[in-house]
């Protein structure tokens, strides 16, 4: 699903509530008006009255000359209606519709124009609800996120020490959020994490899922090993949704986590060339994790592959001590 359909859907959706407040308002209304006749007959005659006053203004009187003459005949079928409605123990709110959101009355865009704040949650709740992500992104977000957990040593063979080295991963990571649209103009506008185990990478790209998600993007997390099975199953087995094969090509981001941990054979190769060259193509992003080395990664899958990744991926490595053996 592109966001476009999603956001088609959404749309669809508050036309449906606007529809359904409506029908109940006109049900409440008639049971209303079967009881007390005579509030349907005041209320015809305020909406008649309505009715004269645009009339006399679109035949050139003046605002003033026709509110002066109805004014007081308004007033009056105004504070008769009140009066019934009282002796019934109802207001003038009984007899409007009741909306799911009174800011924006179900339509998702308030008077000023912009979208209304039940619009935006609404985004953000589907995009989650599709991500699989959304139990841990409570704990593993960019909020969360602590530095003190890497050494500030020196650390054999890097020219940093690992925790300034997540300070500039942390840095690189905040900017991919923060510019995610700006990534047409990008010469690499992907990330692939790389290192080895228990350094922080799935926790990285939790920390980005969870920053894309609250702005409405659509993220979908998927380990190596899910997703060549999906697709396999699709392939050979029973056909899965077809949106939710499309939604692998077509999410804002697709976060592809633990390469390297699926079987390799000629068909893995070829769907996952042809789910990464798709996504370039569809101009859409991609965040790979893997515990290979950039030379690990030429050895194990074919040149269609690896020349996508050097090309169109920004390599960022992970090193330090296994974070899931320290105190927290």
């Amino acid at each position: 699903m592109k966001r476009s359909t999603m956001i088609r859907d959404i749309k669809m959706n508050y036309e449906k509530k606007r529809l359904r407040a409506h029908r109940k308002q006109e049900e409440k209304r008639k049971a209303i008006y079967d009881s007390v006749p005579e509030l349907e007959e005041i209320n015809g005659q305020i909406t008649r009255l309505g009715l004269s006053v645009s009339r006399a203004l679109l035949a050139g009187q003046s605002q003033q000359q026709v509110l002066s003459r109805l004014q007081s005949e308004m007033n009056h079928l105004t504070e008769k209606k009140q009066t019934l409605l009282q002796e019934l123990g109802l207001s003038e709110q009984d007899l409007q519709p009741e909306y799911d959101c009174s800011d924006c009355q179900d339509r998702g865009i308030l008077e000023s124009g912009k979208h209304c704040h039940c619009y935006q949650q609404e985004l953000i709740n589907r995009a989650y609800a599709m991500s699989n992500l959304s139990g841990i992104l409570e704990k593993e977000n960019f909020r969360n996120f602590r530095l003190d957990l890497f050494s500030d040593k020196a650390f054999p063979e890097e020219k940093t020490s690992p925790r300034e080295n997540m300070m500039h991963i942390l840095q690189r990571c905040e900017g991919f959020v923060f510019n995610f649209d700006a990534a047409t103009t990008l010469d690499k506008p992907n990330l692939l994490f790389y290192g080895a185990t228990g350094l922080g990478k799935t926790f990285m790209a939790n920390c980005i899922a969870k920053g894309l998600l609250d702005r409405g993007k659509i993220v979908i997390y998927q380990t190596a090993y899910q997703l060549i099975s999906l697709l396999e199953k699709h392939q050979f087995q029973e056909k899965q949704d077809p949106q939710t094969i499309r939604l692998l090509s077509t999410c804002d981001l697709l976060i592809l986590d633990d390469l390297g941990t699926e079987l390799t054979n000629s068909f893995t190769n070829s769907q996952l060339f042809q789910l990464v060259n798709t996504r370039h193509l569809e101009g859409t992003r991609t965040l790979i994790s893997t515990n290979l080395t950039p030379k690990e990664l030429m050895l194990r899958y074919d040149d269609r592959i690896c020349s996508r990744l050097f090309a169109y991926y920004d390599f960022i490595k992970f090193f330090g001590n296994d974070l899931r053996w320290q105190p927290k």
